[in-house]
């Protein structure tokens, strides 16, 4: 069906079943350099992040090689989110809905589902370190609450009653926040991450002042080199592409709100590459100053702050790592499975209710039983996340080479056979090919390594090998059927 809305402009009628409010091209694009800089703060600047710079060093790299892992890793980063944004900010549409161009408007809730499952996994790994702080700063002002810390003297199901009263404090304020809407959501985003450099500046002169400025910067007590070095160099680079794969892959549901795609790429470029070489200076400093300061080396910035010991230390500090948790957690964790869980559903899961099934599933699954336990966490994150590569190279590859970079809006909101993305019924098959072959060989390449033994260290490739088959795989299928 179509309608008129002046003489000469015929568009299509949108279907019910394909959109709502939240699902459909906005109307004012808005956001400019600055806001997509503040939302890369956020996202970098969080406990997680910290740590996973840290656990670099546990390579056996030095403090530089460290830093040149993560300037490499994070260019990578921003080359392919300047790619995955441009649909996304031309359409003014989400993740999904882009999704259908290339799976169809049905059988894009394929990975809009897989992309909500791993984002409501992260959801309660990050608010339960977020709650891990909350607790330092209780036990300083309170020490009384200390056996309510205890899980094996006052728990249920795993987690310590202190820990349920962080966990709830902390899912209130993300669900009050993200029920605010997107508005509040981008002012919190601007604020966030700026406060979170304030304490990292504050913390790393702080620590390289009681180190009298005198620091070792080979943390390693092992001496890689040769093709061992350039190996595990380049294991640290993949390290670090992979900790920013979900955001990479739901980039659009932020992209959509810029101005232009000038805007987005001057934003991750500030937000991205310079705003990582500080973080990368801050992490790599103040881990070396623990050594001389405490005797040992400590990648974690709540245990660094916790050793100040200076309750007004800890209280600030405490407080500056939930902020951060929660600015990430609500970017890459709860916006982006609320545009996901919306989607299979627009009549019936508006944007918020996607948010809040999110939120409600992140709790039932009671993240702090398998965050800390590695088998868990691979048969479970580790496979999902698997298949974030093949869905990432095949909007790409469709976009790109397919498209030629031309999106017909209206027809992603269609029902209609003669739809451009209807294709058969409501389902791509190059995709589902294309994501089956990918799928298949990047589950694989994590897998085989894990159970037989071998290959031990291509699951680290995981996102690129997954990426380039997804690729390369619907290029090759789609492409023929495109010119028939």
């Amino acid at each position: 069906m179509t309608v008129t809305e002046s003489p000469g402009e015929v568009r299509r009628e949108y279907d019910p079943r394909l959109t709502n409010e939240e699902l459909a091209p906005l109307k004012q694009q808005t956001w400019g350099t600055y806001n997509i800089f503040a939302f890369w703060m956020s996202d970098v600047h969080s406990v997680g992040g910290y740590l996973t710079a840290g656990s670099l060093f546990a390579l056996g790299l030095t403090s530089w090689q460290v830093f040149i892992c993560l300037i490499v890793g994070i260019v990578i980063v921003q080359f392919f989110c300047n790619l995955v944004a441009k649909p996304s900010q031309q359409a003014g549409v989400p993740y999904p809905v882009t999704s259908r161009a290339s799976f169809g408007v049905l059988g894009a809730n394929i990975p809009a589902i897989i992309r909500g499952l791993i984002a409501v996994a992260w959801y309660g790994v990050q608010t339960f370190l977020a709650a891990e702080s909350l607790n330092i700063v209780f036990l300083k002002l309170w020490p009384g609450l200390a056996p309510y810390a205890d899980v094996h003297r006052h728990g249920l199901l795993g987690l310590s009653y202190l820990g349920y009263l962080s966990y709830a404090i902390l899912w209130v304020l993300q669900a009050a926040l993200f029920w605010r809407g997107m508005e509040t959501i981008r002012r919190f985003i601007d604020l966030a991450g700026p406060a979170v450099y304030v304490l990292m500046v504050v913390l790393c002169v702080y620590m390289l002042t009681k180190a009298h400025w005198h620091v070792d910067l080979n943390l390693s007590s092992r001496h890689l080199s040769g093709w061992s070095l350039v190996w595990t160099l380049c294991g640290a680079t993949a390290a670090v592409v992979a900790y920013f794969s979900g955001p990479m892959l739901n980039f659009g549901d932020f992209s959509r709100y810029a101005k232009s795609h000038s805007a987005v790429k001057r934003g991750n470029l500030l937000g991205l590459p310079v705003n990582f070489v500080m973080f990368s200076l801050l992490t790599v400093l103040t881990a070396a100053a623990t050594v001389p300061v405490y005797g040992q080396l400590i990648t974690d910035p709540i245990q660094t702050v916790q050793k100040i010991g200076n309750t007004f230390a800890i209280i600030v500090g405490g407080v500056t790592f939930v902020t951060a948790t929660v600015g990430i957690n609500i970017v890459a964790n709860f916006i982006s499975p609320a545009f996901d869980f919306s989607h299979v559903s627009p009549q019936k899961v508006s944007w918020r209710a996607g948010g809040m099934i999110a939120a409600v599933g992140s709790l039932l699954i009671t993240p702090w039983n398998w965050y800390n336990n590695p088998d868990a966490i691979f048969w479970t994150l580790g496979l999902l996340g698997a298949l974030i590569g093949p869905l990432f190279g095949i909007l790409i590859a469709d976009y790109y080479l397919i498209r030629d970079q031309k999106i017909v809006v209206d027809d992603l909101f269609t029902l209609e056979e003669d739809g451009a993305y209807y294709y058969r019924r409501g389902y791509n098959p190059a995709a589902i090919k294309a994501v089956a072959v990918s799928g298949a060989v990047s589950l694989a390449s994590v897998i085989v390594p894990k159970v037989g033994d071998v290959l031990t260290w291509l699951p680290q490739y995981g996102w690129f090998v997954g990426c380039g088959v997804g690729f390369l795989s619907y290029w090759l299928i789609a492409r023929p059927a495109q010119q028939r």
